[in-house]
């Protein structure tokens, strides 16, 4: 496994952890489809969340939530759509939320998350 997917995939066991310890619901993880790939879909309450995981080792190249794009977004719109078609769940309302972590040598990660991206 190389450096950057050791870190992605590190930033996404964190994310999970974070929302489980917050109380919501992961049901699904790295959920593939013709679309694309969603990094973790979870329940908060009875809304259903897409959550894109954005982890970077540095802020050199800005934060990682800088990386999600309107385009990004509009993708993970289509991926959410698709799950909800996949599944058999009838939320109240669907959003997509940021995890963006920043994970440095020296410290602990940082979390920062974007509740509610457009």
């Amino acid at each position: 496994m190389r450096v950057t997917e050791a870190v992605g995939r590190y930033g996404e066991d964190l994310a999970a952890a974070h929302l489980e310890a917050a109380g919501w619901q992961v049901l699904d993880r790295n959920w593939r489809c013709v679309h694309g790939e969603l990094d973790l879909v979870a329940l908060d309450g009875d809304e259903l969340v897409a959550v894109e995981v954005k982890t970077r080792r540095s802020r050199t190249y800005g934060s990682p939530a800088e990386a999600v794009t309107r385009t990004k977004l509009a993708r993970l719109r289509r991926l959410a759509a698709a799950w909800l078609a996949a599944h058999d769940a009838r939320p109240a309302s669907v959003r997509i939320d940021v995890l963006a972590i920043t994970v440095s040598r020296t410290g602990g990660p940082v979390v920062e998350h974007l509740v509610g991206v457009v």
